[in-house]
């Protein structure tokens, strides 16, 4: 049975107009959804904000249930998931897969969740019981990318839902039905009220409209460090929290005595997945000088073997970047980067939004695509000589999202990591990693912290209410 009706999307009564969605590896249109327009967003946050006053009392264990059958949904139908995943964000079908996968468990997680416990007794001065407990904000917005378009909107659905909240998604209008309509339809089949969940795609007016609503609080937000930046500036203004997953610039670090064959391996798969369009991506490859030659020209062999092509109907390892505008970005920064001096040692070509991956080499502190996010498949490669150097290098970055260091010492790489701020770390491992039960986020310019997964997601959507209890009321105390 299907899960997800195309004839439904263009039914819904939302006032922003319709749009295509595209399978960027042909162009073609797989259907045609409507879109939010500021007033939707008003009119979305008083029903949410009206059924969550229910769901907030409802027992812990019916909303694990829902989130449990949501998980099972997720495998359940899996088949329909994935080909939706594929076509319409251009994943290779093992990325979709992974998007399922953590689909599923974020839902697991966020079920458990909802049994936390939810506070602590307090002493207390006077005679009376103290305590605090965790209570549900309200209503959650939710604003998710076209990249991983499941997991980076589920990670914050899920655990808003189980704790007590409603949620308003507002999906990427080119990622639409995988990054918010699927969502709606499986939470849907697992019993949850249609409206706890309001999906909204739209633009920035939209955007704009969910920072500014008065019923909601609290804003998860994953995108762009300038977007970010602005839902930031706006949110605080308004009193609002605001948690915020932005870009990134990561390092993987080779030291001296790494392998190189798995570290180029990881080298290839942390800048080159999903097209580089993740926000973790190796987006700056620093080699001990010693290994530098070898590991360029096992790099190049790698990014050369590479395919890329239409991933739903080839078997590839790269699919088509998402649109033309974030091609034309990608490109430009590796022009500019070659005619500032760099050299192009892979790549650099594309045929319609298929960009070959691409490496580049003598790049140094003036080179954009070193010392900015291209979210491209582009591997800069740049060596050190000292720890010192490497540490220094792999600092010198607005950003600090994700770190990747290869060495057999993996005491000395936990030593390095700690001079290197950022807020996720991977010894032997490259930069690309996410599992629903660790702690996402990072640093600087990539972000306000770890505010995804375990513990983070309870501090996230609740608030902490103090509450005190006498047995007698009391008299004034002078």
């Amino acid at each position: 049975m299907s899960l997800l009706d195309p004839k439904a999307w263009q039914s819904r009564t939302l006032a922003g107009g319709e749009s295509d969605v595209v399978e960027p590896a042909t162009g073609e249109v797989l259907g045609r959804v409507t879109l939010a327009a500021p007033e939707d967003i008003a009119a979305a946050a008083r029903s949410a904000a009206a059924a969550q006053a229910a769901w907030s009392r409802t027992p812990h264990f019916v909303r694990a249930a829902v989130l449990r059958r949501a998980g099972d949904l997720f495998t359940a139908h899996a088949d329909e998931l994935r080909e939706w995943i594929v076509r319409e964000s251009g994943s290779i079908p093992g990325k979709a897969d992974f998007e399922l996968h953590v689909a599923a468990q974020e839902c697991y997680e966020a079920a458990a969740l909802a049994s936390r416990p939810a506070g602590e007794v307090l002493p207390s001065e006077d005679e009376r019981l103290s305590y605090t407990r965790r209570v549900p904000v309200g209503v959650v917005a939710v604003i998710a990318p076209f990249n991983a378009p499941l997991i980076l909107s589920i990670r914050s659905v899920a655990p808003a839902l189980a704790l007590g909240n409603a949620v308003l998604l507002k999906p990427d209008p080119r990622t639409a039905v995988c990054g918010g309509l699927a969502l709606a339809a499986v939470l849907a089949e697992a019993g949850l009220d249609e409206h706890l969940l309001h999906v909204l795609p739209g633009g920035a007016e939209a955007g704009q409209a969910l920072v500014a609503e008065p019923r909601v609080p609290v804003i998860s937000f994953t995108g762009s460090t300038a977007a970010g930046r602005a839902v930031g500036e706006a949110a605080g203004r308004l009193l609002k929290r605001a948690h915020l997953e932005l870009g990134g610039n990561s390092a993987l670090v080779v030291l001296e005595d790494a392998d190189l064959e798995g570290a180029v391996a990881q080298a290839s798969w942390g800048s080159f997945f999903h097209q580089g369009q993740i926000c973790m991506t190796t987006g700056r490859h620093l080699v001990h000088a010693s290994l530098l030659d070898e590991y360029v020209e096992r790099l190049v062999a790698k990014a050369d073997a590479l395919a890329v092509g239409d991933p739903h109907r080839e078997q590839v390892h790269l699919g088509p970047i998402i649109d033309r505008g974030q091609l034309g970005k990608i490109h430009r920064l590796v022009e500019s980067s070659t005619a500032g001096g760099a050299k192009l040692a892979a790549g650099g070509t594309h045929r319609d939004l298929f960009y070959r991956p691409t490496v580049l080499t003598d790049v140094d502190d003036h080179t954009p695509a070193y010392t900015e996010e291209v979210f491209g498949p582009v591997a800069p490669v740049r060596s050190f000589e000292t720890l010192d150097e490497a540490a220094a290098l792999a600092a010198d970055s607005p950003y600090g999202l994700s770190l990747g260091i290869v060495t057999r010492d993996t005491a000395l790489g936990l030593e390095l990591a700690d001079r290197i701020p950022t807020g996720i770390v991977h010894i032997n491992d490259q930069t690309v990693n996410d599992e629903a039960v660790a702690p996402f986020g990072g640093i600087a310019a990539s972000g306000t912290g770890a505010r995804f997964g375990g513990g983070a997601n309870l501090e996230a959507f609740t608030e902490l209410r103090w509450t005190t209890v006498r047995h007698e009321p009391a008299g004034h105390p002078f």
